[in-house]
């Protein structure tokens, strides 16, 4: 194993980093935003037909890029860095592992291409570590219920529903899709409702479950992108303000409060990194169940970790940019609302750091 990038893998970031930094910059994100359509479809179109990013995790006979999870780790860490408004990782992480875990060739190709974008069904909330709450009921190749709070659905062709371990396959235009408010204005969530909405027989049996785990590894890169964002601007900026005809950056309790944030994202890094290695090897056999232990630990690390370091360093480099950081032109409110948001998304830290002790055997005190 190995936590450095591969050359393949710095390629692939630069590519994403360019085009990101050409379309995607924050006064253009700030508009979308303000438009209420905060999806950049164009752009999707783009990193994932001309990049290739939709296919990254769906092997080459099915005209994938027969990657693994670390080259999606990385798409997710400039994603982050740039807290794109894309349906990436809810389309092409999560839709995508649940449809390789199915094996739906045919829709598995139209992800690939990028022609076809997919949403899951469920609760961007859902923890996995507990079974999902049973609010759609499948009849006859009938659905009806509904399902709160699902990110990326309301860009999508087609909604993967699981009900129980069945998984069925549904066309946007036969659900309501309603968008809610949301504190992440970058990535909404929408209530899905179905309405004696026909699905058909189910396309297969899901472990929903290991599917938002593999996701929760991996949002783990996001929120590595949103911390190293956070703390590079945070450290341009000391460096310029200027207090007492002296850079801000100068003082000694700034330098402190710096340098933790510092050693935050290192270790952030190496945990993401690591889930992203084992993870890449999740999609063959499990290697038994000491692979799969390691696995699930290394998930529920990178997960309690990043997400909590993500929020404390854009509070802090709210905190730094002193009034500034305050207004609605500077985009940190932006990144700060995609760390609180994802800290909340597939597992809060408690329920990740309850899965580790454990998984660990560490009993919790009496």
């Amino acid at each position: 194993m190995t936590l450095l990038y591969t050359e393949v893998e710095e390629e692939l970031r630069a590519s994403v980093r360019d085009l990101l930094a050409d379309r995607c910059g924050a006064a253009a994100v700030l508009r979308r935003v303000e438009s209420g359509t905060p999806y950049d479809m164009d752009l999707w179109k783009t990193l994932s037909r001309e990049i290739g990013v939709a296919g990254l995790l769906v092997p080459e006979i099915y005209g994938g890029a027969g990657a693994s999870a670390r080259e999606v780790a990385v798409v997710l860490e400039e994603l982050g860095r740039a807290v794109a408004p894309l349906p990436f990782l809810t389309g092409s992480v999560l839709a995508t592992k649940a449809l390789l875990q199915v094996g739906e060739e045919d829709l598995i190709q139209e992800l690939a291409s990028g022609e076809t974008t997919a949403a899951l069904a469920v609760s961007l909330a859902a923890s996995p570590y507990r079974p999902l709450p049973e609010t759609v009921t499948a009849d006859g190749g009938i659905l009806n219920g509904e399902v709160r709070a699902v990110a990326g659905a309301e860009v999508a062709d087609v909604l993967l529903v699981p009900v129980g371990t069945a998984l069925h396959v549904v066309e946007v235009a036969d659900v309501r899709i309603e968008v809610v408010p949301s504190l992440d204005l970058t990535r909404p969530v929408a209530t899905v409702t179905f309405s004696d909405t026909p699905a058909g027989e189910a396309i297969g049996r899901l472990d929903v479950r290991r599917v938002l785990g593999f996701g929760a590894g991996l949002l783990a890169s996001e929120q590595l992108g949103v911390a190293e964002w956070c703390l590079s601007t945070t450290l341009a900026y000391i460096k310029e303000r200027r207090q007492f005809a002296r850079p801000v950056g100068s003082f000694q309790a700034i330098k402190h409060r710096m340098a933790d944030l510092w050693l935050d994202v290192v270790r952030a890094r190496a945990a993401a990194r690591n889930a992203a290695d084992l993870l890449a090897v999740d999609s063959g056999s499990p290697g038994g169940q000491e692979a799969v232990r390691d696995r699930e630990l290394a998930v529920a690390v990178a997960a309690s970790w990043c997400s909590e370091v993500a929020v404390r360093v854009a509070e802090e480099s709210v905190q730094l940019h002193g009034g500034i950081g305050m207004t609605w032109e500077h985009p940190l409110h932006l990144y700060l609302k995609r760390a609180k948001s994802a800290e909340v998304a597939l597992g809060t830290p408690g329920a990740h750091r309850d899965a580790l002790a454990a998984l660990a055997d560490l009993p919790a005190p009496v």
